[in-house]
């Protein structure tokens, strides 16, 4: 981070902080010497220099943020002491290498605040705040972090068209013009599933992307609709998204028994956490695995450093405390399902170096109200008429096949294992299973 050196000579400038944007702008804050200025003085000045509302001190928050770890920072935190701090924050809540732990370095970041309702989002009214959540929510999808249906994407990606070229045109907008921005405008498609997939697939082909933008774009509003609504529009769709506005976090579950190739080992997952509950995604297929709201699930922290201590993560202190890299944490989320059609309680166990900051962050959620019901979810749109049905599985319905999870029944004081698993240690002992580092753990994707 800029501005970490001590304080500046007479008559020379003061050292500054600069703050990145979601839309990729840099904003020069001018630092104090050491420890610095806090995170909520910090945002203050930036609401300033955006000539942001009030209500922007609520709907954004300041993130240190590089490719091995994503911290949202309380208020009385001091970016300039926690930059410091950052190679010891890696060596205990990420994979990197001692190589690339000497390399990182972190940004500060302005962003949306984990802890700011989806309710009142769509309460805003000031452009440029609606504009930079906007920024975000489209980056995320763009950037593959948010899984989306494509008609979904078609339709975002008909509104992010509309706020770049303007209302739509016949004659003028066709698909050969809309063809070169395709990589700007449509979130990636999800995995077709491997070689298997591919084989199993039938149907007819399906149109050029750009078609099925064109006709997206066609159906959004005129030049009477100004860009407030617009932005409003876009975020309104992306709260069906059960994983918008959550942290994320890398980590790995184990893959489940059996297949042709017999493949066993871990599976890398992205893990987010927001004020709702928690989803598990696959993010090379970009596709969901497990969705729970608060209401269904039970957590805990297993192998951590500190758990009778301070809480350890991205709303603690403690953030500075060695950990065991002999044994990684492990989050272990239970919730009912059904074997054979009795019901059981089933246990998934997500191993990751972060999973204290993911404790803590699904108990703050908690203390915050997020146990409760949230708003339901906008109903999609029915097809045009005469309009070809997709087959394809939405990405954001849960895969439970492919989780490898323990399920137990209780039988008066005593719990009986349903399904024992293979490759893992037990359950009942509480001592985990083997674990492997996972590359691609690190980077944008996960935080």
């Amino acid at each position: 981070m800029e501005g970490e050196g001590a304080s500046a000579a007479p008559g020379a400038a003061a050292p500054a902080a600069v703050t990145f944007l979601p839309d990729g702008a840099r904003v020069p804050l001018p630092l104090e010497p050491p420890p610095g200025p806090t995170a909520a003085e910090l945002l203050r000045r930036l609401q300033g220099a955006l000539r942001l509302p009030p209500a922007a001190g609520h709907a954004l928050a300041l993130w240190m943020a590089s490719p091995l770890l994503e911290v949202q920072l309380k208020p009385r935190h001091r970016p300039l002491r926690l930059a410091r701090q950052w190679p010891d924050l890696l060596l205990r809540l990420s994979l990197g290498s001692p190589r690339d732990i000497a390399r990182d370095e972190p940004c500060l970041q302005l962003r949306r605040n984990v802890f700011f309702p989806k309710s009142k989002e769509l309460e805003l009214e000031e452009e440029e705040l609606l504009r930079l959540l906007y920024e975000e929510a489209r980056g995320n999808l763009l950037g593959g972090r948010y899984p989306v249906d494509p008609p979904d994407g078609e339709e975002l990606g008909a509104l992010a068209c509309r706020l770049r070229l303007g209302p739509f045109q016949p004659g003028h907008h066709s698909p050969r013009s809309l063809r070169p921005l395709l990589g700007e405008l449509l979130p990636p498609p999800p995995g077709r599933g491997g070689l298997w997939g591919a084989l199993r697939r039938r149907g007819p082909r399906p149109p050029p992307p750009e078609e099925g933008l064109l006709q997206a774009f066609a159906r959004t509003p005129g030049p009477q609709a100004p860009p407030a609504d617009l932005y409003r529009a876009f975020l309104r769709r992306c709260h069906a998204l059960p994983y918008y506005g959550c942290a994320f976090f890398p980590g790995a579950i184990e893959r489940p028994p059996g297949g042709l190739l017999g493949r066993g080992g871990l599976r890398p997952v992205s893990v987010a956490v927001g004020l709702e509950g928690v989803t598990i995604i696959d993010p090379r297929e970009k596709h969901v695995l497990l969705t729970l709201t608060f209401p269904e699930l039970c957590w805990e922290l297993v192998g951590a450093v500190g758990q009778e201590g301070d809480a350890v993560g991205q709303e603690g202190d403690a953030m500075g405390q060695e950990g065991d890299a002999a044994e990684p944490p492990q989050l272990w989320l239970e919730f009912d399902g059904e074997h054979e059609g009795a019901p059981v309680n089933r246990l998934l166990r997500v191993f990751s170096p972060q999973a204290e900051l993911m404790s803590a962050l699904i108990e703050c959620c908690i203390e915050l109200g997020g146990a409760g019901p949230g708003p339901a979810p906008p109903r999609p749109e029915p097809p045009p008429q005469g309009a070809p049905l997709r087959r394809q599985r939405s990405v954001t319905r849960p895969r439970l096949q492919r989780l490898a999870t323990i399920d137990y029944v209780q039988e008066g004081q005593e719990l009986r294992r349903v399904k024992p698993p293979r490759r893992s240690g037990s359950f009942f002992g509480r001592g985990g299973g083997s674990y492997a580092p996972v590359s691609g753990g690190a980077g944008p994707e996960q935080g």
